[in-house]
């Protein structure tokens, strides 16, 4: 998208300039997710805005995806809010749905002064349930440069300079759609991306029933959450913290692909397995890895560390250790990895892999209460796990409970 001659006269070059090195910032990152919370922190800064929202299009209708709100969340920590599941028509009825509808942007100076002519209504559940004020919204479609719509944003309570909350600028209005364009493209892309990990998922779910698309999201998620927590508790940076935690949510999801590898008479055998077809399941390890040898990527590299690792031990009792030849492993006897010769996304994948199959159902056992699921967790801080993955893990409990609630599916138990 080009600036018009218009915005040309009446931006400066250093504004325009850096409103391109905001939209260049969306290109670095591969998930939805981490997209979206780029988009609104890029938007709510041109803007001044104190919080906002993404929603998607999905199935005819605006699936909410992802929020910011400086008033009610603490800033950069793990949120549950992000993990809210509900959708909203796309119809005249509502704020975001009318800017569906209509395609055109919608600025409001007082949500609660809305015109009597106005067909749309401002919902002040949220507001009451939250004990939130919101006044001014700045609502724009998403529209990648093809014309197709990807969603909504919403941007809520322009700030000034003293901290009250006033209308959105003839700057913002001017800005934000064009950033909106850019917007759409990248979440199209990461939309996509997510998309092509679930068909390899399940291209390994046709192998094992248990490897569904609702798994992994969760697995993705609770790893993604984890390093967060862990991140902020190490001053990682922001910049460092959000590209890595970008690449960890999608290459947690991969984590047993190389199942693929795995004879059927064995990865759905009913019964026991015995120690020689124990030996044949540890290899799909072995075969994640071989799947992203070539390493021509950051996300191919963290796929390998997790894929060849998430079954490693911190106590060194697990597998596949340290294998010189992820070609040939049967040529020779494996050395145990333990502790930090485990990388941290595979140590990381590992709690969150136990954790999502001890409280799903499994053809050999039933779904497990949380609470015993939590008490396996502790036991084993210091024996499977890594205690300060453990730590951030409990410490993050509302979130991975939002997790569970959002992407369930039939063999997954409530939290509450």
């Amino acid at each position: 998208m080009t600036f018009s001659d218009s915005l040309y006269s009446q931006y400066s070059g250093s504004e325009i300039a850096l409103m391109m090195k905001r939209i260049e910032e969306f290109n670095y990152l591969q998930d939805i997710d981490a997209i979206l919370d780029k988009i609104l922190e890029e938007a709510r800064q041109l803007s001044g805005a104190e919080a906002g929202s993404i929603f998607i299009l999905e199935d005819g209708a605006l699936r909410f995806a992802y929020v910011h709100n400086d008033s009610l969340f603490r800033k950069d920590a793990a949120n549950a809010e992000i993990y809210f599941d509900f959708s909203v028509p796309i119809d005249d009825q509502s704020i975001v749905g009318y800017v569906a509808l209509s395609g055109k942007p919608l600025v409001i100076d007082d949500a609660y002064r809305l015109p009597a002519d106005r067909p749309y209504t401002f919902n002040s559940d949220y507001d009451k349930k939250a004990g939130y004020l919101t006044r001014s919204v700045l609502a724009v479609p998403l529209y990648t440069f093809h014309g197709r719509l990807t969603g909504v944003m919403q941007l809520i309570n322009a700030k000034d300079e003293n901290g009250g909350v006033g209308p959105f600028s003839k700057k913002a209005q001017d800005l934000i759609p064009l950033l909106a364009g850019n917007a759409a493209v990248a979440i199209d892309r990461g939309t996509m991306n997510r998309e092509m990990i679930l068909r390899m998922v399940k291209m390994a779910e046709l192998r094992d029933p248990l490897e569904t698309g609702a798994h992994v999201q969760r697995v993705g998620a609770y790893s993604a959450e984890i390093y967060h927590q862990w991140a902020l508790k190490k001053g990682i940076g922001t910049q460092k913290k959000k590209r890595t935690k970008d690449l960890i949510r999608l290459a947690a999801m991969l984590h047993d692909v190389g199942k693929v590898g795995i004879p059927d008479t064995i990865l759905k055998k009913p019964g026991k397995l015995t120690e020689q077809e124990f030996d044949v399941i540890k290899l799909h390890t072995i075969y994640g890895g071989r799947l992203f040898m070539n390493r021509s990527s950051r996300l191919d590299r963290m796929s390998m560390q997790i894929a060849l690792n998430h079954h490693e031990k911190w106590n060194g009792t697990g597998y596949p250790g340290k294998i010189s030849d992820i070609v040939h492993p049967e040529d020779f006897k494996p050395v145990s990895k333990k502790q930090l010769e485990i990388p941290l996304p595979a140590r990381i994948v590992a709690l969150a892999d136990v954790y999502d199959a001890l409280t799903s159902r499994r053809s050999y056992k039933k779904s497990w209460d949380q609470q015993k699921a939590l008490d396996i967790i502790a036991a084993e801080n210091g024996q499977h796990f890594d205690p300060e993955v453990v730590a951030c893990f409990f410490e993050i409990l509302p979130v991975i409970s939002a997790i569970q609630n959002k992407f369930r599916d039939s063999d997954t138990i409530s939290s509450n």
